[in-house]
C-alpha cells in the first residue's frame, strides 16, 4: 500500500463538484481506433512498456491522492481514510503487486512433449488480446477503473476506460490524471452515459470487462457477441453471513458492521444479509448494534466516518425497504442529505422486495436459522453470490459450508478481506459474474495463452509419412 494515509477528512473540497463532460459520440470510434493502431505498431507489448505504463497508473493514484479524495467525498462523501484504503491503496498495492511478478508471469511456459513429439519442444506464450475496454462502476470509482486498467496494461494490452457517469467528479478527475501520465493513444478514457455506451459497445474490442449490475451486463454481452469478444463480469447479488452457534459473537458482530456500513453498504461483497442460529441471535443483535454505537455514535450522520447513499434514485430505492421489517436499530432518514442511517431489521417475509434484491445500501436484514444446514439450505435456493461469509470456531463448520455452497469468494471468521488480497482471483459465479481478475489472474483474463510446439528438420523418421507399410502401421500403433 502507498506509504502514507491522508491526515484529516475534507471539510471543504478544492475539487469542487464537477460536471461531466460527455465524449462527442462521434470521436468514439477514433479513440479506438487509435488503441488498436497503438496496439499494432506493437508500442504495449515489450516488457519495458508495460512497466513504464503501469508505473503510470501508480502516479495517477500516488500524485493525484488528494484530488481523488476530494473527489470521492463529493460524489460519495467517503470519508478520506475509507477512500484512501479501499480506493487507493489496495488499487496501488495491487499495481505494486504486478510490477514485481510481471516478468516471471511473461516467460514462456515449457510444455513436456508425448515421445511421438519428439524430438521436439513446447510452451505456452502467454500474449496480449489487443484492445481492451474497461466498464468501471461509481461505489468504487477509482479502485474499479484502474484495478482492472492495470491488468489489462500487464498483459501488453491498449485500453479504453469508461468512468461511471454517476460519480462525475471522480470521472473528470481520473480522465485528467489519466491523460497527464499515459499516452493518449494506449490508454483512452470514454465520458457518458447512456448514449456514449451505446456507441462505446458498438466497437470491437479483443476483452471487456465490466462491474456492474445483472441488467447491464445483459447488454454489454449481447454488444460483444456480435464481435464475437470474450468478457469478464463482475456482478452483485445477495452475499449471505452465516453465524454459527459457536461463534465468536463479540468480533463477528464488529466485522459484519464494519463490512456493511463501509461506503454506505454500497459495496458489491457487503454482507447482503445474516443467518444467524437462534441459539445466539440475541445476543448477536445486542453485538451488532453497539458495534454500530461504537462506530458511528448515537447520531451517524454526524459521523465523519460514514458514506451518504449515491444519489436520489438509490435513496428513493433503499428507503422502502425499511417498511419491509420491523426496524431493530437505525432507520433515520434524510433525502435532502440523501442520509439513511445504518439500520438493522428483523421478521422480514421472505418474499420481501429486501430479501430479492440485491440491496446495495445499509439495510442489513437478520434471517434466524435452525442451524447451519437451514443456512446452508437458505444459500443453496438462491443465486450463487458473489461473496459468503461464515463464522464460527470449528473447521468442521466452516468447511461444511463451504463444501456444500458455491459463491464467487469466501471468507471465514471476516468479510470483504478477500478482495484486499492481490494473489486471490476476484470474481463471481452464475448470476453473481463471471471471469476473475485480481494479481495474476487478471494477467491472464487479459491475455491469450499461445501453444507453440517447436521441431528440428534434422531428424524427420519416414514412418510419419505413406505409404503406409504393415511395419510402419504395426509401429504407429506401438507408440501412438
Amino acid at each position: 500500500m502507498s506509504s502514507h494515509a491522508p491526515e484529516s477528512s475534507p471539510t471543504a473540497s478544492t475539487v469542487g463538484h464537477l460536471d461531466l463532460v460527455p465524449t462527442s459520440t462521434g470521436d468514439i470510434p477514433g479513440l479506438v481506433a487509435a488503441a488498436r493502431a497503438a496496439f499494432d505498431r506493437g508500442v504495449t507489448r515489450p516488457y519495458q512498456a508495460r512497466i513504464a505504463r503501469l508505473q503510470a497508473l501508480r502516479s495517477v493514484l500516488v500524485e493525484g491522492e488528494a484530488e481523488l479524495l476530494e473527489a470521492l467525498h463529493v460524489d460519495l462523501r467517503k470519508p478520506d481514510i475509507e477512500g484512501w484504503a479501499t480506493d487507493i491503496a489496495v488499487t496501488v498495492s495491487e499495481i505494486d503487486f504486478m510490477v514485481k511478478r510481471l516478468k516471471r508471469w511473461m516467460r514462456p511456459e515449457r510444455i513436456r512433449l508425448p515421445l511421438t513429439s519428439m524430438p521436439g519442444r513446447g510452451r505456452v506464450i502467454r500474449e496480449p488480446l489487443g484492445v481492451a475496454l474497461v466498464i468501471a462502476p461509481w461505489n468504487y470509482p477509482v479502485q474499479l477503473m484502474i484495478g482492472p486498467m492495470a491488468a489489462a496494461i500487464a498483459a501488453g494490452n491498449a485500453v479504453v476506460g469508461k468512468p461511471s457517469e454517476l460519480a462525475p467528479t471522480v470521472a473528470t478527475v481520473l480522465e485528467r490524471l489519466i491523460n497527464r501520465h499515459l499516452p493518449g493513444d494506449e490508454v483512452g478514457i470514454v465520458q457518458g452515459g447512456v448514449d456514449e455506451t451505446t456507441v462505446l459497445l458498438d466497437q470491437r474490442f479483443d476483452h471487456i470487462l465490466y462491474t456492474g449490475n445483472g441488467r447491464v451486463a445483459r447488454v454489454v454481452m449481447e454488444a460483444a457477441a456480435k464481435h464475437l469478444t470474450p468478457v469478464t463480469l463482475e456482478l452483485g447479488g445477495k452475499s449471505p453471513a452465516i453465524i454459527a452457534a459457536d461463534a465468536d459473537v463479540a468480533t463477528t458482530a464488529k466485522r459484519i458492521a464494519w463490512g456493511k456500513f463501509l461506503n454506505a453498504g454500497q459495496t458489491c461483497i457487503a454482507p447482503d444479509h445474516v443467518l444467524v442460529d437462534r441459539r445466539v441471535e440475541t445476543e448477536f443483535t445486542e453485538a451488532l448494534v453497539a458495534a454500530i454505537t461504537e462506530f458511528y455514535g448515537s447520531d451517524p450522520s454526524q459521523s465523519p466516518d460514514y458514506a451518504r447513499i449515491v444519489n436520489a434514485g438509490h435513496f428513493r430505492r433503499l428507503e422502502k425497504y425499511l417498511s419491509e421489517g420491523r426496524v431493530l436499530h437505525g432507520g433515520q432518514t434524510d433525502a435532502d442529505d440523501l442520509y439513511i442511517a445504518p439500520t438493522v431489521i428483523t421478521g422480514v417475509e421472505a418474499n420481501a422486495a429486501v430479501m430479492s434484491d440485491e440491496i446495495f445500501g445499509p439495510v442489513l436484514p437478520i434471517i434466524p436459522v435452525e442451524d447451519v444446514d437451514g443456512a446452508i439450505d437458505h444459500v443453496n435456493a438462491n443465486d450463487k453470490p458473489l461473496a459468503l461469509y461464515v463464522f464460527s470456531r470449528s473447521r468442521a463448520t466452516t468447511d461444511k459450508v463451504l463444501s456444500r455452497t458455491s459463491s464467487g469468494g469466501a471468507c471465514v471468521n471476516h468479510v470483504v478481506y478477500h478482495v484486499a488480497a492481490p494473489a486471490l482471483p476476484f470474481g463471481g459465479v452464475g448470476p453473481s459474474g463471471m471471469g476473475a481478475y485480481h494479481g495474476r489472474a487478471g494477467f491472464e483474463t487479459f491475455s491469450h495463452r499461445r501453444s507453440v510446439l517447436s521441431k528440428p528438420t534434422a531428424i524427420d523418421p519416414p514412418v510419419a509419412y505413406p505409404p503406409f507399410t504393415e511395419s510402419k502401421k504395426r509401429l504407429i500403433r506401438r507408440f501412438l
